[in-house]
């Protein structure tokens, strides 16, 4: 089941399993569990600390549990409904260690707070092999259910389990089920899985945050620019913090990246982890899942701006640098907002296999939309790509690549004005012919939509100057037209929004702000020694 270089791989890993473990094993005779069988027997080869052993005790066949063994260690279980290989791969392999005994690479509060959570937890993770979102949450549980013995995790390949995936109407993914009702959809970290769990954190932390003493450096966003600008704003030795809703911002989103200088190839994920870890190098305070609200600038020259928190808590800073990225732009018509997730989606990478054997839309004619056509074009039965334009404004190649699927439909001139649904689900679009002014529907039960991205810059209207698209305005220093106030990354005005570009524009803004606290901090000082 795997090849020689995965198996000298994992032997590896599994040199550092402290306890024995057990792979407990739930088949049928499909060619599925026959493949599930061959790589839990390929893991057990590797070490003799691992053992197989078939049950079928599990409802869900191909399904399979990792206990440990250790007569004397709390039950500790990761269960895996399906082969857990493509972006899961790692999440077996830490799942393997973590019920082996090695110790997880989080915090310790953390490991704290949630051995600390009272209840019976059973979680549910609808995954899809393909969703590069999916791991942080299966891992975030696993690893929760590996600490607590109250909390209970399955991920499910939700491809492989698609009666079920029917049956409860999960139209995206990663989405949780918590004792059986619906818990969160989207990518979530075990400190968000922890939040909604805990009721009190919230408080605790705005109590935290706001005793904090001003900061030289603010950074508000924790995408590349955002990571760029704490770095080198650290390594000018001035103390720096960070507010962030979720480290690596849009990039967590982003599948496949082939144009990073140096990097060949790799994916959105692992850019933000490795981001993540060259920050924390450094001296930052991070205050992640921390949404930022408000923009206080100082009230007289070289005083302190503040940034108000969704929690309640103000933070101060004798300079500020804005990274708050982009996110999905919606097509705002009725339909869309009820129907996301129960057939609306933005990520055909993680959603796609959710819609195996079905009709799908893919609004959008630039590279991403068309992109996501062809990608779709091998797992749907039925592709209609719908652009606003005259033409589609995909590369050359992508586009002859498209119109050679047979499965593939394209309209232009098409504008999408209603999304259709039954009150559970998606079932077709209107779509009004820009020329002659007619309408028709397109019967369908998906939708993707890839038409761009939208600044994050609502909360910055009437203290920061924007573009009439909403863009932060700055200068070649990254300063704003506010005092101290620095930007960077997709949320400005730089023309062009890639993430070479942003990491770069984080640097500048980092040195703007520095440069601005030397000067602004001189006089005091000189005045001061007089």
């Amino acid at each position: 089941m795997l090849d020689e270089n995965l198996k000298a791989q994992l032997a590896t890993y599994l040199e550092k399993l402290r306890q024995p473990i057990q792979l407990v094993a739930s088949l049928d005779d499909s060619e599925a569990s026959r493949e599930l069988e061959a790589l839990l027997h390929d893991i057990a080869q590797l070490s003799d600390k691992v053992d197989y052993v078939r049950r079928d005790d599990d409802a869900r066949m191909p399904s399979f549990a990792i206990v440990h063994t250790d007569a004397g260690m709390p039950g500790s279980i990761v269960r895996f409904a399906g082969i857990p290989l493509g972006h899961e791969f790692t999440s077996l392999v830490l799942a393997l260690l973590w019920v082996g005994g090695h110790p997880p690479k989080i915090e310790a509060d953390v490991v704290e707070q949630v051995r600390a959570i009272k209840g019976e937890f059973r979680f549910e993770t609808y995954m899809s092999l393909s969703c590069q979102s999916c791991p942080d949450t299966v891992q975030a549980l696993n690893l929760m259910s590996v600490l607590n013995p109250d909390i209970h995790h399955v991920a499910i390949d939700g491809a492989l389990f698609q009666d079920e995936v029917e049956a409860r109407g999960v139209m995206s993914v990663p989405t949780i089920l918590l004792n059986g009702q619906p818990f969160a959809q989207g990518r979530m970290t075990i400190e968000q899985i922890i939040a909604k769990l805990d009721t009190g954190a919230t408080s605790r932390a705005s109590e935290s945050i706001a005793k904090k003493d001003a900061f030289d450096v603010l950074v508000i966003g924790g995408g590349p620019a955002g990571a760029a600008a704490a770095i080198y704003a650290a390594r000018k030795g001035i103390r720096t913090g960070m507010v962030t809703e979720r480290f690596g911002g849009q990039v967590l989103d982003t599948m496949a990246i082939e144009n990073f200088v140096s990097m060949p190839y790799t994916e959105g994920p692992k850019l933000a982890a490795a981001l993540e870890q060259h920050v924390r190098e450094y001296e930052v305070d991070i205050m992640n899942l921390q949404r930022a609200t408000k923009l206080l600038p100082a009230t007289q020259p070289g005083g302190l701006v503040g940034i108000e928190l969704e929690n309640g808590a103000t933070l101060r800073a004798k300079s500020v640098i804005l990274s708050t990225g982009a996110r999905w732009r919606q097509m705002g018509v009725p339909g869309e907002e009820l129907y996301r997730n129960r057939g609306v989606a933005y990520c055909p990478h993680c959603d796609g296999p959710l819609f195996k054997g079905k009709r799908v839309a893919v609004i959008g004619g630039g590279n991403s939309g068309v992109e996501a056509a062809i990608d779709l074009a091998g797992i749907v039965t039925h592709v209609t790509l719908i652009e606003f334009d005259t033409q589609l404004r995909a590369d050359d190649v992508l586009q002859r690549k498209l119109r050679s699927l047979a499965n593939v439909d394209i309209i232009v001139g098409g504008q999408t004005t209603e999304v259709l649904g039954d009150g559970a689900k998606v079932t077709g679009l209107v779509v009004r012919d820009r020329h002659s002014g007619a309408s028709r529907t397109v019967g369908l039960e998906g939708v993707f939509v890839q038409i761009g991205l939208l600044p994050n810059t609502e909360w910055l209207k009437g203290d920061v100057a924007l573009s009439p698209r909403g863009e932060i305005v700055i200068d070649g220093r990254g300063a704003t037209n506010v005092p101290g106030v620095f930007a960077a990354g997709d949320a400005t005005t730089v023309p062009y929004k890639q993430i070479v570009i942003a990491m770069g524009a984080g640097s500048t803004a980092a040195l703007g702000a520095f440069d601005h606290l030397i000067r602004s901090s001189a006089p005091a000082e000189q005045a001061a020694a007089a």
